[in-house]
């Protein structure tokens, strides 16, 4: 298989016929451009995502962590109910260090103290097999009031876009950290790049957005980008979607790292991203909180009866890959990794 999420045709062939017991209390199972799935407890709406743990120990342990934890709790962010548990599964390297894990887990445990999340099970081994980056997998949970539940499912014609951040925020995070003092660019843009690496995490975005105003749903710009997202979030919902380039967000450090690189900044990997379906009424308001918060944000189009997404006008296929990981190959090819730049705060 091709590296990364399989093909929305394999999930259909062989996982979305096979999800074992029906059950009443699913209110939302797996649906593809879907973030989490929910179950309804007496009163409560508890949200369930997974995601592989990710430690790119390259960008050094402190960084790298971050990045890990804020990928397995953000999807079930999106939800617009804060995360509140986390079940974490460690299947490090045989080789792995003790001092790899005690670095892992006291970041873990300082952002879950930060957005009042409890570690409530899980499982920690080293085994044959095993590699970095990818050591295990996690499950978050958010249990709370499912009035405040965004579901990504939601959009409806007549809801506009919002996006924050805008596209490569991840791609030029990691890489302007790992490579930007060789890239022929003036230090104040590779110091701006570098400073997409810690807006590398959508929580934030989404809970604020959602507290906001009427969100109807919210997706993030993860693997192929801000355009894989726009078709995902349109193939949930059900819907077209309208949006103009120039609108939207684009931050310092994005056009000339991917330059440098030669990637396309929106099929490019963006985890801290997010697109939010907004009743016309509510987007004042959320881009007024999202201002508040210091995060960048704009509305960047319609939502429209149909399905697809047109950029300008145009329909926009579907993207079939991520260019982040081959530039981050070629990147350790032609620059190295400076162990005095990677252990950075």
């Amino acid at each position: 298989m091709d590296p990364g999420k399989v093909r929305r045709e394999l999930l259909r062939e062989h996982v979305y016929p096979r999800l074992g017991a029906d059950r009443d209390d699913v209110r939302l199972g797996p649906t593809h451009g879907a973030d989490f799935g929910v179950v309804t407890v007496a009163d409560r709406a508890v949200v369930l995502a997974s995601d592989p743990v990710f430690v790119l120990t390259d960008l050094g342990m402190a960084r790298a962590a971050w990045f890990a934890f804020h990928i397995v709790v953000s999807d079930a962010a999106l939800s617009g109910i804060p995360p509140t548990h986390l079940s974490l599964s460690l299947n490090l390297p045989l080789e792995a260090p003790e001092e790899r894990l005690s670095a892992l887990w006291r970041t873990f445990d300082r952002e879950a103290r930060d957005l009042g999340i409890a570690v409530v099970t899980g499982h920690t081994g080293a085994y044959a097999g095993c590699a970095w980056p990818t050591v295990g997998g996690a499950t978050t949970l958010a249990v709370g009031d499912p009035a405040d539940l965004v579901l990504p499912t939601g959009a409806e014609p007549g809801d506009r876009l919002v996006c924050t951040k805008g596209p490569a925020i991840e791609t030029t995070g990691i890489l302007a950290v790992l490579y930007g003092d060789a890239l022929d660019l003036p230090a104040a843009t590779v110091r701006a790049a570098k400073r997409r690496f810690r807006e590398a995490s959508p929580v934030r975005d989404a809970l604020t957005a959602a507290a906001a105003g009427p969100v109807t749903a919210m997706h993030d710009a993860t693997e192929r980008g801000v355009d894989n997202a726009l078709c995902e979030l349109a193939a949930a919902s059900d819907v077209a979607l309208a949006v103009e380039r120039e609108r939207f967000p684009l931050a310092r450090g994005v056009r000339e790292v991917c330059a440098a690189f030669d990637l396309d900044p929106w099929t490019s990997s963006s985890e801290g991203t997010v697109l939010a379906s907004v009743r016309p009424r509510g987007v004042d308001d959320v881009l007024c909180a999202l201002d508040a918060e210091g995060i960048d944000a704009a509305e960047v189009g319609t939502v429209r009866a149909g399905s697809g997404v047109t950029v300008d006008g145009d329909p926009l296929a579907e993207p079939t890959s991520d260019p982040l990981w081959d530039a981050y190959e070629r990147g350790k090819r032609e620059y190295g990794v400076q162990p005095d730049r990677r252990d950075e705060a």
